[in-house]
């Protein structure tokens, strides 16, 4: 068995076990309702987290706007459920409307990416800001997604399991794709788009296609999230809430995956642990932040890989078949 496959049956392992140990904590009272819950908006900040990376990590490309398509998968999502009359389960009816919240917003993803994508650094930031407040607005003053007030009455169909093995496929899919000749294509163009191009890299695909992708994750885990909280606020996906995903891939390191999802941990759970200091936790968490950018300016674990057969890098990647030679 070569190295990556067995890099891949001890992550999966891992991951299975990580499951049945926190199963059996909750069974047993050890984890309680209230950090169960807290568990739950890890997974979904994982999913964000992971899926910004792709975009901002391993394209290159300042997007700040990802809580729009939050928004727009979690308006979607809810919409359908709270309109369906599907004789079915409700896991496959959440699944569904993951689907559908998802694929909506990776066609705004398409919509704002097209033109978007054309510009660089802070001009495509802005332009992603701005679809982000355009959204907000726009959920603000419809009716169907309740305006102002917000959407009430999403039926609770997200629970720890179903949102830990949501969020266990999709870093796996992310792993994956960044690991393969597509990801490669993706990574030599945040190196050098004009050495990708002459040798013959299709630049224009891959930007959007990535784009798109991380949109149609962060609509899935939008979906999630509506379907935990059960009501839904505009003012929850503003432009603060895009900063603070973009902060989980900064911490975390921007082009590490493993690195993403331990920020996400990190950056959930710190509010709350903080929460006795509720006078002073604003000030503490930035600190904090500000110290780590000072000291490790390349985020948590920079570009490397933790997985439990050892950590990778762009090296690693190389010498294991997964890159070009030497």
């Amino acid at each position: 068995m070569t190295n990556n496959k067995k890099r891949y049956v001890l992550n999966l392992a891992a991951v299975i076990l990580l499951f049945v140990v926190f199963k059996l904590l909750m069974g047993s009272g050890i984890i309680d309702s209230y950090y169960e819950g807290i568990l739950i908006l890890v997974g979904i900040n994982i999913i964000l987290a992971t899926s910004l990376n792709m975009t901002t990590g391993f394209l290159g490309e300042l997007t700040l706007g990802h809580a729009g398509f939050m928004a727009v998968g979690a308006y979607a999502s809810a919409i359908f459920t709270m309109n369906t009359n599907m004789q079915i389960s409700d896991t496959l009816i959440l699944l569904i409307s993951l689907l559908i919240g998802g694929i909506i917003a990776g066609i705004c993803g398409f919509v704002v990416g097209v033109p978007a994508l054309r510009l660089r650094g802070d001009y495509l930031g802005i332009i992603t800001l701005g679809f982000g407040e355009i959204i907000r607005v726009i959920l603000v003053n419809l009716d169907i997604t309740g305006g102002a007030l917000g959407l009430r009455g999403i039926m609770p169909y997200s629970n720890f399991t179903n949102i830990y093995w949501i969020m266990a496929i999709i870093v796996m899919i992310i792993f994956s794709l960044m690991n393969s000749r597509h990801g490669r294509s993706i990574i030599s163009i945040r190196e050098n788009e004009i050495a990708s191009e002459a040798v013959g890299i299709n630049t224009s695909f891959y930007k959007i296609f990535t784009f798109v992708l991380s949109a149609f994750f962060a609509g899935i885990a939008g979906g999630l999230f509506a379907h935990y909280m059960m009501v839904l606020d505009p003012k929850k996906f503003n432009f603060m809430f895009s900063i603070e995903i973009l902060v989980m891939v900064v911490l975390g390191g921007m082009g590490s995956i493993t690195g993403s999802i331990i920020a996400a941990i990190i950056l959930t759970f710190l509010p709350e642990l903080l929460r006795g200091l509720s006078d002073y936790r604003l000030l503490i968490y930035a600190l904090l932040l500000l110290v780590m950018m000072l000291f490790r300016p390349k985020g948590l674990l920079g570009t490397k890989e933790f997985s439990l057969f050892g950590r990778r890098s762009k090296e690693d990647v190389k010498t294991s078949g997964l890159g070009g030679e030497e």
